[in-house]
Formats: C-alpha cells, structure tokens, sequence
C-alpha cells in the first residue's frame, strides 16, 4: 500500500508532463500547416507580378516604373524561396519527434534510475515510526557477550600478539594470586591494566567489574569510564545494552564526563538516533579541548549527522573547540590585573565564546557569561550592545530574559 502511495502519483505527474508536451507539438504542427507563411509569401509575391502586368498594360505605370517594380518584387520571390528551401531542410517534422521521444525517453530514464539506485518498495517513515524502530533496535541489541563473540568471529578482527614468555608467566601468576585474594582491588585493577595491555579487552572489562564490585557504589567514575571503554573495546566499537548501562551510571556521577557523553552519543547512532548523537556531540565539542581524544572523530562526522538531524550547523574552527568562554575562577583573578594582563589572560576565550554565540547561539548563563566577562575586560559598549542583543534572543523566554536582565543590572545597564 505505502509502495502505491508513491507509484501512482509519480505516474500521473510523468504521465501529464509527457501529454502537455504532446498536445504542444500537436497543436504547433496544426499552426504551422494552417498558415504556412513561407508558402503565403511566395504566393502574395508571385500576384504582385501579375497585377503590376496589369497595370502596365492599363497604363497606370509606365514601362521604367513596371520594370523597377518586377525587379524589386522579383528579388523578394527569390528570397522566399530561399527561406522555404531552408525550412524544408530542417525538417520540422523531424524534428517534432525527436522531442516527442525526448519527452517519452526522461520519465522512462528517471523511473529506471530510481528503481536501480533508489528503494521503490521502502516504506513511509514518518517521524513517530522512525523513533519506534530505532527504540525497538535498541531493545533488540544483543548482549555483551554474544557481541564480544561476533567480534571476535569478524574478517576484521585480528587477534592480540602473544605477549613475551616472562610477561605471561607474571600474568598466570597474578591471576592464580587474584584467585585466592578475591577481595584485593588493587590486584584486579592492576589485572584489568595489564589485560587491557596485551589487547585482550573482554579480560579487562571483567577485571574492572571485579574491581567495581569490590568497591561498591562509591567506585570513582574513572574506574566506571576504564570498564565502559573496555566492554566497547572488546566489542569492536559497539554499545552494547550492559555497556549502556555503565555509562548511564557514570553520566549519573558526571553529567559532563567527556568518556560517557561521546560513547552516549555513539549508541544512539548506531540505534538509529543519529539527531540525538547530533545534540550530545555538538555539546561536547564545544566543552572540549582541542586534544581530547573524542575531538578529531567528532569533527569528522558531526556535519554529516547535522545534516541527517535537519539542523544547519556550521562546524567551528579547531581553534574555537572549547571556547566556553573564561569560568569565574578566571575572572575573579582577572579583576585584580592590569588591562594588558586581563586580555592576555581571558582574551582568547571570551572572543571564542562570542563567535560561537554569533553562529550558533548559546544558553541565557553563556550570554550572561560573556557580558560580565566584556565589562571586567573594560569593553562596555560592547558588551551593552550584547545585552540589548541578547534581550531580543530571549525576549520570549521568561525566564532566561530574567537571567540577562540580572546581568544587565549588574552592569548597570538597567535600572
């Protein structure tokens, strides 16, 4: 049914192009041999020369004047046969076919493009079916284990180099000591690392939980980031569901782990959410340093989930990467220097932040940020010129206008 839905209407909008086409050729055709002009001109030429033969005999020309008026109208006969043997050679008539088959050859060409490189039987996907396949994928994923082993069942899985003799004698010793020490933390992290050296992920992942487990729910969450990015790892790069659930924990802990954010919005693109990746990626480009890791694989593909998320997205420059602009740390030192020191020390990153809210806008607390931050530099006209702007961003928002207005009267650019 979805598949006639897009069939019959393509094939009435071909179907018209192709008719409309035909009926102007048609009726061009009935123009054209109902009033063949080159043919008229040729007859009016030939009665000219006949009635100034009549006029001559009558008298009403004289013989110089009829001989200029045969030459004259003679030239003009000549002339109109030329452009009618012209018209002749090009062929009208072929020349209408030739459209007629161009008209009947582009929808026959499109439909045979579509049906090799578009999907003619998937069906209609609004947004509310979209959002339940990809729940129902997500739900459907396997479990760690069974992803582990289709990992390691891979064409591209290449297995870990054998480790030195000495190193896997220490390695069966530590694991036969952990056995008998099952409460020692500190040995199964320093398994869990060592595991994690020799390439074997999925003996590190269960280290880690072991070390977890010990430690109970006060485990630091870069313990928790070690287990998530090893259960990754021996996947092949897949979330799996129990994977989900460590980052889950760990963004708990953290809302702006850096770890758990990026693997987040891994999970949701491989689950068919590619506009929420799109959102926590976006964020955390923007709160991150040039060198973190997750930093160049963002970039490489944040334009292309702007696109699938219908969102116009200007990737920002590597230098602009983190530029939330100066914390109040920052700027309570700098109220102590001098202006020289204060533009070396916060320049960069309020100049960041003001392009990145330029381009992309920002929250109430970034605009309110970037007043203060101008104002503490001594650039007061400008940052009353962000303030007026920012209470046009905001002016339907209650609650975040509330936020500039305070920040506008902390400046004392309100009463």
């Amino acid at each position: 049914m979805a598949a006639l839905s897009f069939w019959i209407p393509a094939l009435a909008l071909s179907v018209l192009v192709v008719g409309l086409v035909v009926l102007g050729l048609v009726r061009g055709a009935r123009l054209r041999d109902s009033e063949p002009g080159e043919k008229r001109e040729l007859r009016i030429y030939a009665d000219q020369l006949k009635e100034i033969e009549r006029d001559r005999a009558r008298g009403v020309v004289t013989e110089d004047e009829a001989e200029r008026l045969r030459a004259e109208t003679a030239r003009r006969l000549l002339d109109a046969d030329r452009k009618a043997q012209s018209a002749l050679r090009d062929s009208p008539s072929g020349m209408r076919w030739l459209a007629l088959g161009l008209a009947v050859a582009v929808p026959v060409g499109a439909f045979a493009l579509y049906w090799h490189e578009g999907a003619p039987d998937y069906p209609d996907m609004p947004l509310s079916a979209r959002y339940a396949e990809a729940e129902s994928m997500r739900a459907a994923r396997p479990s760690q284990d069974r992803l582990e082993q289709v990992w390691r069942d891979s064409d591209e899985y290449v297995a870990p180099p054998e480790p030195e003799p000495r190193y896997a004698d220490l390695m069966q010793q530590l694991r036969a000591a952990l056995s008998e020490r099952p409460q020692d933390a500190r040995g199964f992290r320093l398994l869990a690392t060592n595991e994690a050296n020799l390439g074997d992920h999925a003996a590190a992942a269960q280290a880690w939980v072991r070390v977890i487990e010990i430690e109970g729910e006060d485990a630091p969450v870069e313990d928790l980031v070690q287990l998530a990015e090893n259960m990754i790892l021996a996947t092949g790069g897949v979330v799996s569901p129990q994977a989900e659930v460590v980052l889950d924990r760990i963004l708990r802990r953290d809302a702006r782990n850096g770890t758990g954010r990026y693997y987040l919005g891994l999970m949701f693109a491989q689950t068919g959410r590619p506009d929420l990746t799109f959102r926590l990626w976006r964020g955390l480009l923007e709160d991150s340093n040039a060198d973190d890791p997750w930093v160049p694989a963002i970039r490489r593909t944040i334009e292309e989930l702007a696109d699938i998320a219908g969102v116009r997205y200007t990737l920002p420059p590597e230098s602009a990467t983190g530029a939330r602009g100066p914390s109040a740390a920052d700027m309570a030192a700098a109220a102590d220097m001098t202006p020289e020191e204060r533009q070396a020390m916060i320049g960069n990153m309020v100049e960041g932040l003001a392009s990145r809210l330029a381009n992309q806008g920002g929250t109430p607390e970034e605009w309110a940020q970037l007043i203060n931050a101008l104002s503490t530099l001594g650039q007061t006209d400008r940052a009353r010129g962000i303030f007026a702007e920012a209470r046009m961003v905001f002016a339907d928002q209650p609650e975040a206008l509330a936020l500039i207005e305070a920040a506008g009267r902390q400046q004392g650019f309100v009463e």
